[in-house]
């Protein structure tokens, strides 16, 4: 199992606010993108938070034996950890009223996926045949799209595409998505922030992945985001075997 991550501030923000990881557990990859929100620093500081207290709660619980729905279950109750610290931080301060993060993680094992997610940084599964977004964003635009308010061509140029629904931090206890992808030869995934899922389409982000060596895929894709102008910050990994 190997990954690349990489963020960029882009080009047009004063603070990159998205945090990015990628750590081994044992053969096993865990990933985590993070996009903070909120005004001063309180966005950065949100993503910061996120991604420290998932590792941390993740690293106490994870052992080699854990079954599936004990690792479904960490990946929540991480998540779940860090809404608890950044809930409990805004209230502290007013200036952070409104902090929060979307948070996307994934553990990947040689036979096994494992997807968490809240908000609409997004989780890709990468196959010979396109891109196939795994992740259900919690947006206001794909909520009026599930409610058939909305078609898919006016959810993806919505005004409140970028308004969340959903968020880690912003209230007392957070719902968390989880997916569990099995397989049998191969797996390769894509998390990312909405700057380059918000300004690339799926076809451009997947013929950057299919005609760039693994080592520079994740730089090419910051690069597509960065050519659509830059307006936000960007953050990608990518895990393959």
């Amino acid at each position: 199992m190997r990954f690349r991550s990489g963020t960029d501030i882009g080009l047009r923000r004063e603070e990159n606010q998205d945090s990015v990881r990628c750590e081994y557990f044992g053969n096993n990859v865990l990933a985590v993108v993070c996009d903070g929100m909120g005004g001063e620093c309180a966005g950065k500081e949100a993503s910061t938070i996120a991604m420290e207290e998932f590792f941390q709660r993740f690293s106490a619980g994870y052992n080699e034996n854990i079954d599936d729905e004990e690792l479904r279950k960490l990946l929540v109750s991480s998540v779940s950890a860090a809404n608890s610290v950044i809930y409990e931080r805004a209230k502290m301060n007013y200036q952070n009223f409104g902090m929060g993060t979307t948070c996307v993680a994934a553990f990947v094992t040689d036979k096994s996926a494992f997807i968490a997610n809240v908000g609409d940084s997004r989780a890709y599964l990468i196959t010979d045949s396109g891109l196939h977004q795994i992740t259900t964003d919690h947006n206001v635009a794909t909520l009026l799209y599930e409610q058939g308010k909305i078609t898919e061509e006016e959810r993806d140029c919505h005004p409140q595409k970028n308004m969340l629904i959903r968020a880690v931090g912003v209230e007392k206890t957070v719902l968390t998505d989880t997916f569990i992808l099995d397989y049998e030869n191969k797996i390769s995934l894509l998390l990312c922030s909405d700057g380059l899922s918000g300004y690339c389409s799926d076809d451009e982000i997947y013929n950057v992945i299919t005609n760039t060596a693994f080592d520079d895929v994740v730089q090419e894709l910051i690069n597509l985001s960065l050519s659509k102008g830059g307006r936000d910050n960007v953050s990608v990994a990518v895990i393959s075997d």
